[in-house]
């Protein structure tokens, strides 16, 4: 084992399902235990496991980010109804990535993985797009309510002061349906701080989009928040680095970006965020080429794969048919992962480690060899089409033969 680079401090590793479990270990397998000496917390959040828990185990897997400050997770199923029903849960568990993101707050950064020959479908797109989406409320923590028939609705707020605050939401003639949202204050304060920390550190522009045209009071007090913040510890080393900060409505933000070469942080709400970094991933190429990462308010990092479970490719794969499932975003997960445990550590060794793996895996694609999904939007001259697990065997063998020349 003296061989292996050693990790003191543990990561914490939260699995997950289907196709994605299945990348997740020959990952493991092939890219990281012949190099290092893992040392994990492990959470195993499949879907199976959430059920015999009772969601405790998604619980645990938040705080021990907290403690351990990084940590990285596999994609996981959302159940349905109908799936609930099929595999006899006890319920309908929530989203894993809403548990956790609710207990942790922060902002989910996305971004390209770039290589050469993979051109952006949107041509003006030269350099990358960051989506920075807060990661707490809004749609994912909503409150629903099916209207049975012709009535009242009401938003009622009880202070601990005994006022109460009412305001008409609708008077229903016939049946409908209804939501409530919110957002905490400190949150979004922390989503700004977080967002142009991020900005300062990338030494791209930030803007940041609502539409408070419509919501003349939730996105405004977003759009206030985030300026005071910006204006009171940001402005002046913004200014210094060169840097913009701009708030426009979210419609201008999406008009804007088009039309750039890219190279900014476009700041986003929860639910815009996650529509909008879709979009951005598509416009890229392909969403198997995007890093995914939660950062925290206390500056801790959780790496994420945004390819969810693959469930097609899984029921191939359990029938021994070749698939040609992306598996960069789990490498890059990894290595992004390695890479911060080894710089918050001072962990050189490791954090190389890191930075090498996702190089290599980068210069695989570049000399041509990449999976279904990449080849069809590569113009390599000599690209060459393989199966998932070819590709990671093909990243092994990059990342070896780039240590024997730098050796």
């Amino acid at each position: 084992m003296s061989h292996l680079i050693q990790m003191p401090v543990p990561i914490v590793e939260m699995d997950g399902d289907e196709m994605a479990h299945v990348l997740w270990q020959r990952v493991k397998e092939k890219l990281v235990f012949p190099y290092v000496d893992l040392n994990v917390e492990y959470f195993d959040l499949s879907l199976g496991n959430r059920d015999r828990t009772e969601g405790r185990v998604t619980v645990a897997a938040a705080h021990a980010v907290t403690q351990h400050g990084v940590a990285l997770k596999c994609s996981t199923i959302v159940p349905t109804d109908e799936i609930a029903k099929i595999q006899n849960l006890k319920k309908v568990w929530e989203n894993p990535n809403v548990v956790i993101r609710g207990i942790l707050g922060g902002t989910v950064l996305r971004s390209p993985i770039l290589a050469k020959h993979v051109n952006p479908i949107v041509r003006t797109w030269k350099r990358p797009i960051t989506v920075a989406r807060h990661a707490y409320g809004d749609t994912f923590r909503n409150v629903e309510m099916q209207i049975p028939g012709p009535g009242k609705l009401e938003l009622v707020f009880k202070g601990e002061d005994g006022n109460v605050h009412r305001s008409l939401v609708h008077e229903f003639t016939s049946p409908g349906v209804a939501r409530a949202v919110h957002n905490i204050g400190d949150s979004i304060r922390s989503f700004a701080r977080a967002c142009c920390e991020y900005a300062l550190e990338t030494h791209r522009d930030l803007w940041f989009a609502t539409k408070e045209s419509v919501s003349k009071t939730y996105d405004v007090y977003f759009r206030e928040i985030f300026h005071d913040v910006y204006e009171t510890e940001f402005a002046k080393e913004f200014a210094k680095e060169g840097i913009d900060y701009l708030y426009t409505f979210i419609n201008d933000a999406l008009e804007r970006m088009m039309r750039s070469e890219g190279n900014l942080i476009l700041a986003l709400k929860n639910y815009d965020g996650d529509l909008i970094s879709s979009i951005v991933g598509a416009g890229f190429g392909s969403l198997g080429l995007i890093n995914s990462a939660l950062r925290t308010p206390e500056k801790n990092w959780l790496y994420e794969t945004v390819h969810g479970t693959i469930t097609w490719h899984y029921y191939k794969h359990m029938q021994a048919r070749e698939t040609s499932s992306n598996a960069m975003p789990t490498i890059c997960a990894w290595a992004r992962t390695l890479r911060r445990r080894g710089i918050f550590d001072h962990n050189k060794p490791l954090q190389e480690f890191g930075e090498d793996l996702e190089r290599s895996a980068i210069m695989t694609i570049e000399n041509g060899i990449m999976t279904r999904d990449v080849a069809l939007i590569s113009d390599h001259p000599e690209k060459r089409v393989v199966d998932t697990f070819a590709f990671i065997d093909a990243v092994s063998k990059t990342y070896t033969e780039s240590c024997r020349r730098n050796a």
